[in-house]
């Protein structure tokens, strides 16, 4: 079964800076996207970033555009998520997900199939 496992979470202070990775294991399609998202307490799950596996296409929120940048390494069934200038308000958890195929980012996420576990990120004044 697919499974997907992210690192390098943990707490850093406003202006800081942190770095996402995720590696999915078993996942049985040539292509398709990978994705970031996160939930913050008391609000919805949105989209942080997305990439097209294999490919150039990347996409994020308006929030995080200009500090965030979405990667793969040599293994396409990874996405790195560098962040910076973070902020408090990028306090939540943070998970990935990869789906086969399909659009990679909408206003209303498309649905993806494969979740990890989560990673928090939080970040203090």
């Amino acid at each position: 079964q697919v499974q997907l496992v992210e690192s390098g979470g943990g707490s850093v202070q406003e202006g800081g800076s942190l770095r996402l990775s995720c590696v999915a294991l078993r996942f049985p399609h040539s292509g398709g996207c990978m994705a970031w998202f996160r939930q913050a307490p008391g609000k919805e799950r949105e989209g942080v970033a997305a990439v097209r596996i294999g490919g150039r296409d990347t996409y994020y929120a308006d929030s995080v555009k200009g500090r965030f940048t979405i990667s793969q390494d040599n293994a396409l069934t990874t996405a790195n998520l560098e962040m910076n200038s973070l902020k408090p308000e990028d306090t939540a958890m943070y998970t990935c997900a990869i789906k086969p195929g399909g659009y990679c980012w909408s206003k209303e996420m498309p649905p993806y199939d494969y979740w990890g576990q989560g990673t928090q990120v939080t970040v203090s004044s």
